[in-house]
């Protein structure tokens, strides 16, 4: 009994010591627990606008429509510059409001997938509003409205820095206001609350699926119906008429061309058949025919309301008088001006492409395509292109490789020191000398197509020239557009200038020449029909030289006419789009006419897209291997002076880079004969080559290779810098 007495008791014990060990860890729990309590943070977000977050996310679907009219109405608000011109487009195009509204609408959905709807939808806000005020700057500086064809010519746009298109000051303010949006989007990522979905998945899913497979039908639907238009004859005012981010769409999804009604060999053959113009009928000697881009000509005494002090473009009228002339129709006006030159040089027509498209820089990157240039050269003569702009703008290089020229004479092969009182362009004399040595480089007959720059806009609205030797007066103008003008007349002076030494040039070397230079487009200065004397600013002038006495014949044409006219009034016959524009213009067809431009798209669908029936099979013009320059880059000597390696020779220019052992090297352009590099550079018996680049680091031509080996180079690194000698050219400038 005493032994269970004893253990009863020792359980008690034990029972009672663990109670206080609970009790004491019970206690400690608390008080950590109580420790480690923080305060709430207090929500800085009022009420309000939480229960109007909740709200908008609850009922987004609804929310998103006048969202989605808001910001369609402030794209075109952008783009036209205009508050009343926006309201306008609702009232007057409705249909065309609600369907750009529709876009949005179906890109807004997409925040349904996701719970960080709120940093959806900002993205989303932010891409579109970008877009509009994109456009609007763009639309400060030229006619052309930001299409998609605009992004694939970033690069281009990165060659133009030293021009009104692109300043250091503008790259800046993008490089600023992405790095500021970027960082916000992050901030909002990851600081931004989810959403969770009131809505049903699936519903959500469906509904999003919904919006983007309608897209299409409501698109076709509301084309057939004439709300919206398919094809624009001006990309400005079809975006006007139809809205920004329909044109825009267009200019993405549009592009190419789509197959032509009724293609087939035997409409080819048949096409082929009735317009084939036989063997060329050219007699006698043969004469270089020189085509001249005048960038942005115009002449503005077809602008009533323009006055001016005395003729700008006197030369230019005389030509009027005694050669051939006549007005020019172009696909563009304000800009575009390669798709001017598409036309003149192909003989193709750009209404048959998407909206704003570039045929340069998307068809030819990938095909060949016969040209005026492949006809001619079939008569053995050279062809070639000069121009002081550079190579790769337009992706020119390519292009004119895939229209069969021989020679491009880009601006980084010509020493161009003159620029425009601006300093954004070069001035157009160097084309003269530039086109002799193209002249001279080949025994046979040329053919040259030579493009300006001197007049290319913008234009400034604040007094530039002192004292221009053209002066401008308007009842109508303010002061900024008669700066504009003013500044615009004295270019186009020294335009009249240019052409008049152009002649001269061509008269002197006595051998018979036909000139024919026409405007690609007028000037960026927002001129409507009702401005101009044709009522049609798709019309600019073309004017023609010759030396042979070829009769004086005026006739109106379109760009894709021009050259095949001349061609066929010297006898000059063969291909498929010249023949078919000489059969056409021989029986006064209207260019403009169903048929015409029927025949000319199935012919132009099958050269450049379909199977080419017209070639039976064989690639009758086959890109060219075109050849950058006429002149050859050409190192003689290279010596150590004050402290730099001096690399003599010619035709050196400013776009001409150093390179040592195979490696580009910081180049200083001294003179078309004369670069230097630093010292620390080169060694004796290292390679120099000279090679002309443009942009993206493109190498167009190349010097010969040239060994260094200067015996005082040792000895004048090594030697200490003396500052009681040092920069004394007498003592340091070795016997040249």
């Amino acid at each position: 009994m005493k032994l269970i007495q004893k253990a009863k008791t020792f359980a008690k014990k034990i029972f009672s010591f663990a109670r206080v060990q609970k009790e004491v860890l019970d206690l400690e729990k608390r008080s950590r627990t109580h420790k480690s309590k923080k305060p709430k943070k207090k929500n800085r977000q009022p009420q309000w606008m939480k229960r109007m977050n909740t709200f908008l996310n609850k009922y987004a679907v609804f929310f998103h429509i006048p969202l989605s009219m808001a910001l369609c109405f402030l794209i075109e608000l952008l783009s036209r510059h205009s508050f009343f011109s926006a309201v306008g487009f609702i009232t007057s195009e409705p249909g065309a409001f609600i369907y750009n509204s529709f876009i949005i609408f179906t890109f807004l959905s997409l925040v349904f997938l996701t719970a960080r709807q709120t940093f959806l939808r900002m993205v989303i806000l932010a891409l579109v509003v970008t877009m509009g005020i994109i456009n609007s700057i763009i639309l400060v500086n030229r006619v052309t409205p930001f299409g998609f064809t605009d992004i694939s010519m970033i690069g281009d746009l990165l060659t133009m820095q030293n021009t009104k298109y692109f300043t250091a000051g503008q790259a800046m303010i993008c490089i600023v206001a992405f790095a500021i949006y970027a960082t916000l989007m992050v901030i909002l990522f990851l600081k931004g609350k989810k959403q969770k979905h009131k809505i049903k998945k699936g519903f959500r899913f469906a509904l999003v699926a919904a919006c983007f497979l309608s897209l299409a039908p409501v698109t076709a639907t509301f084309q057939s119906t004439g709300i919206l238009a398919t094809y624009f004859g001006n990309l400005a005012q079809g975006y006007l008429d139809y809205g920004y981010l329909y044109g825009f769409s267009m200019s993405m999804l549009g592009r190419g061309m789509t197959e032509p009604k009724g293609y087939s060999q035997q409409t080819v053959a048949s096409i082929l058949k009735d317009t084939q113009k036989g063997d060329s009928t050219i007699s006698g000697k043969k004469p270089n025919i020189i085509v001249v881009l005048l960038e942005s000509c115009f002449d503005v005494s077809e602008f009533p309301d323009l006055k001016t002090n005395k003729d700008p473009m006197p030369y230019f009228h005389e030509l009027e008088k005694k050669y051939s002339t006549g007005h020019l129709t172009v696909p563009v006006v304000g800009a575009g001006t390669c798709n001017t030159e598409f036309e003149v040089l192909t003989g193709m027509s750009c209404q048959f492409f998407g909206p704003g498209e570039y045929p340069q820089k998307t068809i030819l990157k990938k095909r060949d395509c016969e040209s005026t240039a492949d006809v001619i050269k079939k008569l053995n003569y050279g062809a070639h292109v000069v121009h002081n702009n550079g190579g790769n703008f337009y992706s020119r290089a390519n292009a004119f490789s895939q229209m069969g020229f021989d020679t491009f004479t880009s601006k980084e092969l010509l020493d161009i020191t003159d620029y425009t009182p601006l300093n954004t362009w070069p001035t157009d004399d160097i084309l003269v000398g530039a086109t002799k040595d193209a002249l001279d480089s080949t025994p046979t007959p040329d053919y040259i197509y030579t493009i300006t720059v001197g007049t290319h806009g913008d234009y400034p609205t604040e007094k530039v020239i002192e004292n221009p030797k053209i002066k401008c007066s308007s009842k109508t103008l303010d002061e900024s557009h008669l700066n504009r003008w003013e500044y615009y007349c004295n270019m186009i002076n020294n335009m009249d200038r240019f052409i008049r030494e152009y002649t001269q040039m061509l008269d002197k070397r006595g051998e018979p020449t036909l000139l024919i230079m026409f405007g690609d487009h007028l000037p960026t200065m927002g001129l409507t029909n009702s401005d101009v004397k044709t009522h049609d600013i798709f019309k600019t002038k073309y004017i023609t030289w010759n030396n042979f006495g070829m009769a004086k014949q005026d006739q109106d044409l379109t760009s894709y006419q021009l050259v095949s006219e001349y061609f066929d009034r010297l006898g000059i016959h063969g291909g498929t789009i010249v023949d078919y524009n000489q059969s056409m213009t021989e029986r006064q067809m209207n260019p403009k006419s169903k048929e015409y431009l029927n025949k000319l798209e199935t012919l132009q669908y099958d050269l450049l897209y379909g199977d080419r029936y017209a070639y039976h099979g064989v690639d009758l013009y086959p890109a060219s291997d075109l050849t950058m320059g006429i002149r050859d880059v050409v190192i003689d000597r290279a010596y150590l002076y004050n402290g730099r390696v001096h690399i003599y020779g010619e035709n050196f220019t400013p776009w001409s880079k150093v390179y040592v052992n195979g490696d580009k090297v910081n180049t200083t352009y001294e003179s078309g004969q004369v670069l230097t590099i630093n010292a620390d550079q080169i060694e004796n018996g290292d390679s120099l080559v000279v090679s002309q680049l443009g942009s993206n680091n493109t190498v167009f031509r190349s010097s010969n290779k040239y060994i260094f080996d200067d015996p005082n180079y040792d000895s004048a690194v090594d030697e200490p810098e003396n500052p009681e000698t040092e920069g004394d050219e007498s003592e340091q400038r070795p016997n040249e």
